[in-house]
């Protein structure tokens, strides 16, 4: 098993549990920590015993991106923010598209690269005392993390230019209600939430999960016709999974299906 500096990781009953732990820089990002997030985040998406994958933060800081005080402040930023960007994009593909769900648990500020990496989890819960921020305008940079793929497919065009633009905090709730988040959890009670959210995923069919997940993910590239074959195709073959059986059995006895995520 990997070892990390910056993170802490852990398997538990389906269910990897990621944790930053860079709490007195605010979980800021060095090069080597975004290559940690990809690693480890690869590692638990290709783990055939995780069910679901969690990624929070610790020191009640979610990720507030790049540690500026790594940088020069000049051109020669320029190496460092691709050699940063890349490790980052990685583990955001390795969240997003993760072949059993993801919940991402902004347990804090979700600042910058912090921000995408956020709302690249299938499921986001937000603290009560956690904010959102777009956060680049403040040092004349563009998005990365994902933040422009996912900003317009979660709240639209016109919402997410305002976002990026105008870059104001967005509150915990405000979050919610525009769907940059999926549930907002009281502070004291996050950690329990967060683990119970992430164990109830690790319980279900995981093979579904993942094929409804490719389903969603490649929508926009298909037109109607080409997205009902696609279904059609994904339906089908998950017939011949165990946890179709369980399903079935469950769908005319008396209990739960008891799935096994193959």
């Amino acid at each position: 098993m990997s070892t990390y500096e910056y993170l802490s990781v852990e398997r538990i009953d389906g269910v990897g549990r990621i944790a930053m732990e860079r709490a007195d820089h605010h979980n800021a990002l060095t090069v080597q920590m975004a290559g940690e997030l990809r690693d480890a985040t690869n590692d638990l998406a290709e783990d055939d015993e995780v069910r679901c994958l969690a990624l929070t933060g610790s020191g009640g800081t979610f990720n507030t991106g790049a540690d500026l005080s790594t940088f020069e402040g000049d051109a020669t930023d320029g190496r460092r923010l691709r050699a940063l960007a890349s490790r980052l994009h990685g583990a955001v593909r390795n969240v997003a598209t993760a072949k059993m769900p993801t919940v991402t648990g902004v347990n804090g500020v979700a600042a910058g690269g912090g921000f995408g990496l956020a709302l690249s989890g299938d499921l986001v819960l937000v603290a009560d005392d956690a904010r959102f921020e777009f956060a680049y305008p403040e040092i004349a940079l563009s998005g990365d993390g994902g933040s422009t793929y996912f900003l317009p497919r979660l709240v639209g065009h016109r919402r997410a230019r305002e976002i990026a633009l105008l870059d104001e905090p967005i509150p915990p709730a405000e979050a919610v209600e525009m769907g940059l988040a999926t549930e907002l959890v009281p502070a004291e009670e996050f950690d329990d939430r967060l683990a119970e959210l992430a164990a109830t995923l690790a319980d279900g069919p995981t093979r579904a999960y993942g094929a409804t997940k490719r389903l969603l993910n490649k929508s926009y590239a298909r037109d109607l016709p080409a997205q009902l074959a696609a279904e059609t195709d994904s339906i089908s073959d998950l017939s011949r999974t165990s946890d179709y059986a369980r399903g079935h059995d469950a769908f005319f006895g008396a209990d739960d299906p008891d799935f096994t995520g193959e």
